[in-house]
């Protein structure tokens, strides 16, 4: 039977139930900035800032465009490995230098990552983006801080330093307890159309008479457990699964231009062809349904079915 180390005693069920009140209020502190809309206040000039940033096409770089996921998560390792590093070696008295130089690392690369967080944070709904405006502030005292405990390590105040350090340890790890809420518990980041190829039927389904689908007008069907959007284009029919795989917006109400579908939500633009993502802040693709016409109705299914 297992125990809690060092007690002597098992663990049981009621160990579990001793854990689970302190499991709930952290979780309710996690969730609390997301009601806190008091924040919309400076989270809208902030938004406006971002947003106006001449970034042109690396916007999408950022995003994770050409990944197929957002970037920010992968770009905020190095910093953290930086400054955890830095921790471990201040509170084992480890080579001071190496430390100060880890610190310095994290300030160089902490840049890219903030970029990228920011640009995500920009185009999210208003209770997703206070839980990531409390993300940033967290993490920018950390910065503060290490910026801070560098300087007093330059000048030789290396008690000060790691002091300082430490303390910025603790503000960006608080940062990154938030960004891992508001990535998985809040699904900020998550493609939100990954379910469809489980819950579409693998076989034909029939989505209406084609007159009911006007050319170049999304219009929105069901196919068995999914929600689809059909446009009439002048090759026949595109049929894509329905909400955005960016945060689910209803494609249906978009517009099409130029061969692709743009959502209205955020701007996530999708090739009808082939569902490829032509314009963030969505990194995956839209799933694309093969089509047919019988006896004048229009059918459909996931491709490679049957």
């Amino acid at each position: 039977m297992f125990g809690i180390p060092g007690s002597g005693q098992p663990l049981t069920m009621d160990t579990f139930a001793h854990i689970s009140p302190w499991s709930r209020r952290l979780r309710g502190a996690l969730d609390a900035p997301a009601g806190w809309d008091f924040l919309d206040a400076p989270a809208g000039p902030l938004h406006d800032a971002v947003t106006a940033l001449p970034l042109g096409p690396f916007r999408d770089v950022l995003h994770g465009v050409p990944l197929g996921h957002p970037l920010h998560p992968a770009l905020v390792q190095v910093p953290l490995g930086c400054w955890l590093s830095a921790g471990l070696l201040d509170l084992t008295g480890g080579d001071r230098r190496a430390a100060g130089r880890l610190v310095a690392a994290g300030l160089v690369t902490v840049g890219p990552a903030a970029l990228a967080g920011w640009v995500d944070w920009a185009r999210l709904d208003p209770p997703r983006r206070r839980t990531g405006l409390v993300h940033a502030v967290s993490n920018t005292t950390g910065v503060v801080l290490y910026a801070a405990s560098l300087v007093a390590r330059c000048r030789g105040h290396g008690f000060h330093g790691r002091l300082l350090g430490l303390a910025g340890l603790t503000a960006v790890s608080a940062g990154a307890a938030l960004g891992g809420h508001l990535s998985y518990r809040q699904a900020a980041g998550p493609n939100r159309a990954a379910a469809v190829h489980r819950l579409a039927p693998a076989d034909w389904v029939e989505l209406g008479v084609v007159e009911e689908f006007p050319p170049g007008e999304p219009v929105r069907r069901r196919a068995g457990g999914v929600d689809v959007v059909v446009v009439a284009t002048g090759d026949g029919f595109a049929v894509l699964a329905e909400r955005c795989s960016h945060l689910s917006g209803p494609l249906a109400e978009g517009t099409v231009v130029d061969g692709c579908l743009r959502c209205p939500w955020h701007g996530s633009t999708f090739r009808l062809g082939d569902g490829e993502v032509v314009r963030g802040p969505a990194t995956a693709a839209q799933p694309v349904f093969e089509t047919r016409v019988r006896a004048g109705r229009l059918e459909a299914r996931l491709p490679g079915a049957g």
